[in-house]
């Protein structure tokens, strides 16, 4: 075996190691710290056990008041924890893309400047 293949083999194997490594452990790291962090903001927001309760009396008072501002305030936390869920899930997903562009921008850079 010659020293310019084992080197050239070297490189291309460190070189798909890197994309391997920047793309598909990064998803899976990046997803997990985004599922984590919606678990604990779930626990705060209360978001599916306003969904499940969400035709029940607000504190069990079962007059027509009760269900009316129950129904009322469950539909109003609802709404404000999707558009949260939305913005959260927006900016994650903003944040991995600028990841997965950076070394594609990189690459473009060393080319266009030589």
């Amino acid at each position: 075996m010659n020293i310019f293949t084992y080197l050239f083999n070297r490189f291309l194997y460190r070189i798909t190691e890197f994309f391997r490594h920047w793309y598909l452990n990064s998803f899976q790291i990046y997803s997990n710290f985004i599922f984590s962090l919606l678990e604990r903001f779930d626990r705060r927001l209360a978001f599916k056990i306003t969904l499940k309760y969400l035709f029940e009396p607000l504190y069990q008072d079962r007059s027509f008041i009760g269900y009316t501002l129950g129904f009322i305030f469950r539909s109003g936390r609802l709404i404000a924890g999707g558009i949260f869920y939305f913005i959260l899930l927006a900016f994650a997903a903003a944040v991995y893309l600028v990841w997965l562009v950076v070394p594609v921008f990189i690459i473009y850079k060393i080319i266009t400047t030589v």
